[in-house]
């Protein structure tokens, strides 16, 4: 069970094989077994999950089930979800329960999904390697000693783990699709405003998007059926017409190759210095693949990703201290135990509720956003903004996707670059320009690196193109075994 994809789950229940009861005890077994060693999870509550698996049990046997009724996912401890503790990994929300489900809780819950609990990250989705949570760092599965990636990072380590059967993640610069790739498992971020933002706790409002993570293409496509709508309390939610995202993997291919026709573009920016060797290799050898499953490849240049990380350096802190700024002691979350007066409460509760990499972005934001200081750093952030996603138009016109390295390293070891912020920011070099474009991408396993460390391939599509792109993914993994590998004992 623990290795079946979310369709032969979903046959199983809705076949009585197994009853999702069972099914939620056998993971919660499992997680209590396992994540003491990984630390994927920060809030359990067996009771609300099994009482969730009763609940979809007794739609299974009155014939209401949908393809997703009684499964067990995780979500990220970014969401709100109703009677759960919700922390954003963060000591300034360590006794916040939410009084409301945001939308992509609530669209689980209508599906009659089962919330198994929900996961580390880093706090307030400010990292690239999990280790600035208030929780505790999380541990990559393939090698306890080596980051999972961040800010997903839980998620990914409980999905690589198969500690859950899929979760959810959050993408402000790459982070489902750094941690998808440094744990081997699949990750996507869609179109920018194609999954609501309503009830999860902003770090970068014009950046953030939520996305699923799971083992493969086709279970990506399952998650965004369920998540993926309108909905008006998000002002950035797109309207548009519900889709079907695994219509092109369902699709019947007759003969020839089944990706014939398809044009992949190759940006000479993602293959140059700062590459590491076996990663290169490694996607390398999945282009090839493409080629055999009858794609052309084509050499593209997005000339001003280059600047990418210094750009989204000024607009996410700049967003961030304004919408951290909500965090006050005043109403909910942390507040300082001693203080003098109602200035003073702010000061030391902020002080004392936020951790060293929070505090370090709010003060660049404030600085960017600051008289004197706005016009030379954030609007020019705005105008190189747009030019990269220029970039991203250009290109389109001579491709169908974008592929490349999703990071440029395997995982690298616990605390190695937690001295060099700069290091670690550049960790999602190839990730971030997605982002500023609002565009979707997406992260699955393509083999192996140094020390025997999973290698992720990105797939950047053009804006609403994630039914191509989870095809794309989907050939390649009929085709190869990456994905279904699973890290060695657990």
């Amino acid at each position: 069970m623990l290795n079946s994809s979310l369709q032969q789950l979903g046959a199983a229940l809705r076949a009585k094989n197994i009853s999702s009861v069972e099914l939620t005890q056998l993971y919660l077994d499992r997680i209590a077994q396992h994540n003491p060693g990984l630390n994927a999870y920060i809030t359990l509550n067996p009771e609300m999950s099994l009482a969730q698996a009763r609940e979809a049990d007794a739609r299974i046997a009155a014939g209401k089930a949908g393809a997703l009724t009684g499964i067990p996912f995780a979500q990220k401890d970014i969401f709100c979800a109703k009677g759960w503790l919700t922390t954003c990994g963060s000591k300034m929300l360590h006794n916040f329960v939410s009084p409301y489900d945001a939308h992509v809780i609530s669209q689980f819950n209508d599906a009659g999904a089962v919330n198994l609990g929900k996961t580390n990250m880093d706090e307030f989705a400010m990292g690239s390697s999990n280790e600035t949570s208030y929780y505790g760092t999380v541990k990559n599965p393939w090698d306890t000693a080596r980051v999972p990636g961040g800010s997903s990072g839980g998620t990914a380590a409980a999905v690589a783990a198969r500690l859950c059967a899929a979760a959810t993640g959050t993408d402000t610069g790459g982070s489902i699709r750094q941690p998808a790739a440094l744990c081997g498992i699949s990750g996507l971020k869609p179109t920018y405003g194609v999954v609501s933002r309503y009830g999860m706790i902003a770090f970068a409002s014009s950046l953030d998007q939520a996305g699923p993570m799971a083992r493969s293409a086709e279970d990506l496509a399952l998650m965004m059926n369920v998540m993926a709508g309108f909905d008006e309390r998000d002002s950035t939610s797109l309207q548009r017409d519900k889709e079907d995202y695994a219509r092109e993997i369902n699709k019947s291919v007759s003969g020839g190759k089944p990706l014939t026709g398809l044009r992949i573009g190759l940006p000479k920016e993602f293959f140059a210095e700062g590459l590491d060797g076996d990663v290169a290799k490694a996607v390398e050898s999945a282009i090839a693949e493409y080629r055999k499953l009858g794609a052309s490849v084509v050499d593209i240049s997005l000339p001003n990703s280059r600047l990418s990380v210094p750009v989204y350096y000024v607009l996410a802190p700049a967003e961030a201290s304004s919408n951290l700024s909500r965090f006050d002691g005043v109403r909910y979350g942390y507040r300082a135990p001693e203080y003098s007066d109602l200035a003073d409460m702010y000061e030391k509760s902020r002080a004392q509720g936020f951790g060293a990499e929070v505090k370090r972005r709010i003060m660049i934001g404030t600085y960017v956003l600051s008289h004197g200081y706005y016009d030379a750093y954030y609007l020019q952030a705005q105008k190189i903004r747009r030019l990269i996603a220029q970039d991203f138009t250009e290109a389109y016109k001579q491709c169908d996707v974008i592929m490349g390295p999703t990071s440029p390293s395997t995982a690298f070891k616990l605390g190695e670059k937690g001295d060099d912020p700069v290091q670690m920011y550049l960790s999602d070099i190839y990730t971030i320009a997605v982002n500023l474009a609002g565009l979707p991408g997406m992260s699955i396993p393509c083999g192996f690196g140094a020390n025997n460390m999973p290698v992720g391939l990105q797939i950047i599509g053009n804006y609403f193109d994630e039914a191509r792109m989870l095809n794309v993914a989907h050939q390649y993994q009929l085709a190869t075994d990456w994905h279904s590998r699973a890290p060695q004992g657990l």
